[in-house]
């Protein structure tokens, strides 16, 4: 489970990057390529930097899937939770489990319809409008995230049923900090 923690979280990482990067590059050149200075302007002008904005669009459309995945596992999703606090314990653990089941099930749901949508987007030979590249590959992301949700909403329930806890998310906590301050503490 480590790995597939750290790749989910290295994808959301790569995708944030990438797309700050590349944003980055075509605003500089859009600003260079209006400087009139004879050479920079002709060459900046030749440079083709319109497939950017939808590339940056795409990567955040799944950048968003599994940021949505990621937030079921770290419990960072925002929920309405003072009816269910004030049920009794027993009470409250079968609420907790039927709405889980019920994130499960619609995930579930959708990253079915949208697997069953890719494949019928695979038999056509529609693409992007300006980075020309099989549509069915950018719609890939709605099932993988809604089948990446799905199973962290399983996994959270067994954690439930198991310990009672569900993922609580700690803003004041940075993740690693605690053992990078017992290396410093013992060197």
């Amino acid at each position: 489970m480590k790995f597939l923690d750290h790749l989910e979280e290295w994808i959301i990482a790569f995708l944030m990057g990438a797309a700050t990067f590349i944003i980055f590059v075509a605003v500089v050149h859009r600003y260079l390529a209006g400087l009139p200075i004879p050479g920079l302007q002709d060459y900046l002008i030749t440079l083709n930097t319109s497939w950017a904005q939808e590339l940056c669009i795409y990567m955040f459309v799944w950048m968003a899937k599994f940021g949505a995945a990621y937030g079921v596992r770290t419990g960072i999703h925002v929920g309405v939770d003072v009816v269910i606090n004030r049920l009794s314990p027993a009470l409250r653990s079968k609420f907790v489990i039927f709405g889980l089941l019920a994130g499960a099930l619609f995930t579930g749901i959708v990253g079915t319809l949208g697997a069953s949508f890719v494949w019928e987007m695979a038999h056509t030979d529609q693409t992007s409008a300006d980075m020309e590249v099989p549509m069915w590959l950018v719609y890939l992301a709605v099932p993988c995230g809604s089948y990446l949700m799905c199973f962290r909403f399983l996994q959270v329930m067994v954690q439930f049923v198991r310990t009672g806890e569900l993922p609580k998310h700690d803003h004041a906590h940075v993740e690693g900090l605690d053992e990078e301050l017992e290396k410093g503490a013992k060197a």
